[in-house]
């Protein structure tokens, strides 16, 4: 682990910053990436006694040139990359009728083409190293979910595009991993997007029950080092997933009930 070169985008918090602190704490060098330096910075700092080195790059990967940038300042700093996790990502929670249509094509930037253009990017590196991409993706990645049209849709592209991947180049090393971790305890539903683009502010479920993301992080580490291809997590998320696939009318009908008990559920 010692020579490996690991990215995490959206590391600032949640997932992404509990995915951070366990390759740091494995030995690998770590790259912190995401829109605010701030908690970058604090992150980079607590991780400073264990092994291997942390590397701070305030990146948008809504925005293909600061993606461009982390990618070359990774090899500036070592020379190759390892793995690339594509966990930045933004929510949203509305009727599509309601929805200002800016709203969907922020997540669309966000969540499909932040990991399109780190993932493109970064390519000629992982093949050299015969690397991973990894994309934190989301039950919503596979069944549709009421009041999170553009979140759904963001990942469903986002499947395709790692999917696709993974077979283009599965002759040539390329290890790619979707991971699906259900409700997590997490950022994002807080500042998840209402139908005007604005912050919703409060999180519409009680987090503390939810899966946490140290789980998701160990979890995921453990199916990086199978070389995985696919990763869903919490029982619900995996009866949903399997349920979707052989009753799919049902599963859409238990969702809408599901979704209905929100607290000021748009549905």
């Amino acid at each position: 682990m010692e020579t490996k070169v690991v990215i995490v985008t959206g590391a600032g918090s949640g997932i992404g910053k509990e995915i951070a602190r366990k390759w740091a704490a494995e030995g690998a060098h770590v790259v912190l990436a995401g829109r605010r330096s701030e908690p970058l910075q604090a992150l980079q700092e607590e991780l400073k006694p264990l092994p291997g080195k942390r590397l701070v790059v305030p990146a948008d990967v809504g925005q293909k040139e600061d993606c461009k940038v982390l990618i070359d300042k990774t090899l500036e700093a070592f020379g190759r990359i390892d793995l690339l996790v594509n966990n930045a990502g933004i929510s949203m929670r509305a009727l599509f009728r309601d929805l200002d249509l800016e709203v969907l094509e922020k997540l669309m930037q966000v969540n499909f083409w932040g990991t399109t253009y780190c993932s493109y990017y970064a390519l000629p590196y992982l093949l050299q190293s015969k690397g991973s991409i990894i994309g934190i993706s989301s039950v919503a990645g596979y069944q549709g979910l009421p009041g999170r049209t553009g979140y759904c849709a963001s990942k469903f592209a986002m499947h395709g595009l790692l999917n696709t991947l993974r077979v283009e180049y599965k002759h040539q090393g390329l290890h790619v991993l979707i991971c699906c971790p259900g409700f997590t305890a997490s950022n994002i539903r807080k500042t998840a997007l209402n139908a005007a683009g604005e912050t919703q502010g409060e999180s519409p479920r009680d987090e503390q029950k939810m899966m946490q993301p140290q789980e998701v992080a160990q979890a995921l580490f453990k199916a990086w080092q199978k070389r995985k291809r696919f990763l869903v997590l919490t029982s619900q998320g995996k009866l949903t997933w399997w349920l979707s696939r052989f009753f799919p009318a049902f599963v859409d009908a238990q969702v809408l009930k599901h979704f209905q008990k929100e607290s000021e559920s748009p549905v």
